[in-house]
């Protein structure tokens, strides 16, 4: 009996120092959250991240770490990126699925770089900054729009920039990076897919070009038809080639990225996943040396651990909660939060009544994806739970307020106002088909209203609860599916909108929102 206790104890203790070992190890996706599209550089110990936010303003997402697990954001890129119908959501037209996308940051000589191009606008952007926390970034933009670009200072002072998908090209900058210099353009790989295969579906994009040990590395992301999406990674001697290529990894569709180093000489990829209504999501894998090839994974799988510091969660540092209260020196607002387009600046304020968001009305809208001022932030995966609470008196006939999902098929709960009455409505977009499933009748100014999100294992699917006193929650409607549609072309983000379908000059005043990573219902 004696033999067979301590035998008991030393199985569990061996399974107790497992678990802790592996809870003390960082776990792959590193960011379970929308942050696609990702590049990386490493300064000193600190390392640099910009990603995709598309149609939102601000955009162009920058953010740092120490430890390639734990990321916060810092900065953006640009405020807006201009003026036009489709960033402004005026006359019916809309930027969604487009916007800025497929960046690429890299420091040179003391200045971070971070250039991105946009099909909405036609013009390719280069913003520039010895500082990404402080800024500002200075912005430089010229055509065309040169897709899925990487820009690549050499060692010989020039500045290259590559881009396209299949046929890659390459030129270069003019010193001032101020446009491509006249008569330096030409194909880079004739077909940057063909490691793959022949039977390609999606041709060889989102380049990242690396320098190591003198040798040229390029990084794209292909996908042949019936497969997944694969990393093909290309060689050479001398930029001007030639080039070899071969595929890098194919597993779990984990790809699109680049290398990154660590100070103390270990090689990691950066890359994402396709995962259902989440967005696309983060990894990392190691990354060994052979042959003079940048081997990925842990033979050729993507391991779902790694020799890296376990993560310490995305709140509040990629998702936050927001009372709406303000010091002198606070951002007006946090930056995890986005706006759904440019918005209106005089249509919201966080002054006329304090420690409140106020949505104000300014025009007559007929669809709440074209819709103005809609507040957004990341929904977090495996669950998160977004909630809010409205001070609904001033609101006018024909408004509609409250809490989303945004996404094309989104889900609403929110209060309207119809022939005098305000009722509680849930609204689902599912399909093409736009339906009222639930409303409720109410006759107070204060309504409290949540979403909840279940990713875990592409569930994707959500509830809505409103409450009447922010302590006892009701479920409305029904649960709604929450597809990833290439229309939008990002994961599904809780918003905050007010919009007038009759009258302008109403509000709303929100009195927080709470984002938290757990639900109570996962029907």
């Amino acid at each position: 009996m004696k033999i067979l206790f301590k035998f008991t104890l030393i199985l569990n203790l061996l399974i107790v120092c497992t678990a802790n070992a592996q809870n003390n190890k960082a776990h792959n996706p590193i960011i379970f959250a929308d942050v696609p599209d990702a590049s990386m550089v490493r300064v000193g110990d600190t390392y640099y991240m910009s990603s995709t936010t598309m149609h939102m303003s601000p955009g162009l997402p920058i953010m740092k770490s120490k430890d390639l697990v734990n990321w916060e954001l810092i900065n953006y890129g640009y405020e807006t990126l201009g003026n036009n119908d489709e960033l402004d959501l005026e006359n019916g037209k809309n930027m969604y699925g487009r916007g800025s996308w497929a960046s690429c940051i890299r420091y040179h000589n003391g200045t971070f770089y971070v250039s991105t191009f946009s099909a909405t606008t036609g013009k390719t952007y280069i913003f520039s900054t010895k500082d990404l926390e402080k800024g500002p970034l200075n912005k430089i933009e010229f055509t065309p729009s040169y897709h899925d670009n990487t820009i690549f200072f050499d060692d010989d002072g020039k500045i290259y920039m590559i881009w396209a998908a299949g046929k890659l090209n390459i030129a270069e900058l003019k010193d001032d990076l101020s446009g491509v210099k006249e008569g330096t353009e030409r194909v880079l790989i004739e077909n940057a897919s063909a490691p793959a295969g022949t039977n390609i579906m999606l041709g060889a994009e989102g380049s990242q070009l690396f320098k190591v040990n003198g040798k040229y590395y390029l990084f794209n992301i292909t996908w042949p038809r019936g497969g997944m999406r694969t990393v093909v990674i290309h060689r050479a001697d001398n930029i001007n080639g030639p080039w070899e290529g071969k595929v890098g990894l194919q597993d779990l569709g984990v790809a699109q990225g680049g290398l990154i180093d660590t100070p103390d000489g270990r090689w990691f990829s950066y890359l994402f996943r396709d995962y259902g209504g989440v967005g696309r999501i983060p990894y990392i894998v190691p990354v060994k040396w052979e042959d003079g090839w940048p081997v990925l994974g842990e033979n050729g799988k993507v391991p779902e651990t790694l020799d890296l510091p376990a993560s310490k969660g995305l709140i509040p540092a990629i998702a936050a909660s927001d009372d709406f209260k303000r010091k002198k020196k606070d951002r007006a607002l946090p930056l995890v939060w986005q706006w759904n387009h440019n918005p209106d600046n005089s249509l919201w304020s966080l002054k006329e009544r304090k420690g409140y968001l106020r949505l104000k009305t300014g025009r007559i809208d007929t669809s709440f994806v074209q819709a103005k001022n809609t507040l957004t932030q990341r929904t977090i995966g495996p669950e998160s739970t977004g909630s809010t609470s409205l001070d609904i008196s001033n609101m006018k006939e024909g408004d509609f307020a409250g809490l989303c999902l945004l996404q094309k098929e989104f889900g609403l709960v929110g209060v309207k106002v119809d022939n005098g009455t305000k009722k509680i409505v849930m609204v689902s977009a599912a399909g093409n088909a736009i339906k009222e499933l639930g409303n409720v009748p109410i006759n107070q100014n204060k309504i409290y209203f949540k979403a909840e999100c279940n990713f875990k294992d592409k569930t994707d699917k959500a509830n809505f609860f409103f409450s009447l006193d922010g302590t006892s929650w009701t479920r409305i409607g029904e649960p709604i599916n929450m597809p990833y549609t290439l229309p939008h072309f990002m994961g599904y983000r809780f918003g905050l909108f007010n919009y007038a379908t009759k009258h302008v000059g109403g509000s709303v005043d929100f009195d927080y929102f709470h984002i938290s990573d757990r639900i109570s219902n996962s029907d």
